[in-house]
């Protein structure tokens, strides 16, 4: 009887060890398993509301400080993609006005034009206002954008001397009177100037500079002899000096050209360098060496200079007359405006395009340059 009864009871305590054998490698290998991507996904969803809250002890260690970063550190990486995304929409329209801002068709046509305005006894107009003028751009009216007395703008001034045979007589005087020029309109660190002399070749005997000694000792060094070629010195003193000298701000660009303007060996034409001097924006005053007192081909041709480029012709017979003539360009240079205006119907066609300021008062005279070359494209 007592074997019937502890039959049973060893059998039971057999299988009891069993199932302990068997449950004890199933707890062991748990942590191996949390790299599956079954584990992985559990674990990734554990800030989900509905959590197996009655997990038995053998899904816990998906919950141990050890894999509890790898969720954590994914976790903030699904907003961020979403934020970074989120932030193309905002540089998208500050992209578009950037573009904008470099493609005002305004930026691109506005015309500046200097100008001068004299009564009928030469005496110049330092008092104009904004609506007693208006301007002609290639023969209709412009919008202005702003006007200006410019009495103070930095210069940049070329100095070119007819060195050639046929102004030897006086050429002594004209330097001097060249150098006293110089030394009272260019100011220390603000205006520059550059001496170039002519015969049968252009030749600079001081580059630009603000040191009047620096001037005073180019011009003096410049010798009479040759031939004449001052359509090429022109030519030559806007595109290599004027055009190229670099500028941080609004100048004023103007030459000084003393000759008998009989021209016998330059290679570019008069109006290729009137052409020149516009496309570098620069004013020409001529001042002529003719002593014979009367106007020849050469003032004529000093004239139409001047003219083209908005400067002024100078004809002074006597050679006090030389230093006159300096004093009037130096007052004149001083004594501007400074428009900027939108011109009609532009095209960036690379076309010469005329230009004309009209005083609204009878009797005043304007004078600027006659033209300009649009940009082309």
């Amino acid at each position: 009887m007592k074997f019937r009864i502890l039959l049973p009871l060893v059998v039971s305590s057999v299988l009891v060890g069993s199932l302990a054998s068997q449950t004890a490698p199933s707890a062991s290998s748990a942590p191996a398993q949390q790299d599956s991507p079954e584990q992985n996904s559990a674990a990734t969803q554990k800030e989900s509301p509905t959590p197996a809250a009655g997990a038995s002890s053998p899904q816990q260690p998906s919950t141990s400080p050890q894999s509890a970063p790898s969720p954590t550190r994914s976790a903030p990486a699904a907003p961020t993609a979403p934020a970074a995304e989120d932030q193309k929409p905002e540089k998208a329209p500050k992209s578009d006005s950037d573009e904008s801002v470099t493609t005002i068709v305004s930026a691109v046509n506005e015309v500046r034009v200097v100008f001068t305005v004299t009564d009928r006894h030469g005496h110049y107009i330092k008092d104009l206002k904004r609506d007693e003028f208006k301007v002609i751009d290639d023969r209709r009216p412009a919008e202005l954008r702003s006007f200006r007395s410019e009495t103070d703008l930095p210069l940049q001034v070329g100095l070119l001397v007819d060195a050639s045979n046929s102004v030897r007589d006086r050429f002594k005087f004209e330097q001097e009177a060249a150098i006293e020029f110089l030394n009272s309109i260019i100011r220390p660190h603000y205006d520059k100037a550059f001496v170039v002399g002519f015969d049968a070749t252009p030749e600079v005997t001081q580059d630009f500079t603000d040191s009047t000694e620096g001037l005073s000792k180019g011009v003096r060094m410049l010798r009479a002899g040759g031939g004449t070629a001052m359509y090429d010195a022109l030519y030559f003193a806007c595109r290599d000096k004027l055009l190229k000298q670099e500028q941080s701000g609004p100048v004023r660009r103007a030459i000084i050209l003393l000759s008998d303007g009989d021209d016998n060996l330059s290679h570019v034409t008069r109006e290729e360098a009137i052409d020149m001097a516009a496309r570098a924006e620069v004013i020409v005053y001529t001042i002529s060496t003719n002593i014979s007192g009367m106007k020849d081909k050469g003032d004529r041709v000093l004239e139409r200079i001047a003219e083209a480029t908005g400067g002024r012709a100078f004809f002074p017979f006597q050679m006090r007359d030389v230093s006159d003539a300096f004093l009037s360009i130096q007052e004149e240079l001083r004594s501007q405006y400074a428009v900027a205006y939108k011109p009609a119907n532009f095209a960036a066609d690379g076309r010469y395009r005329t230009i004309e300021i009209v005083a609204q008062e009878r009797g005043l005279k304007v004078r600027t340059r006659k033209g300009y070359y649009a940009p082309k494209q």
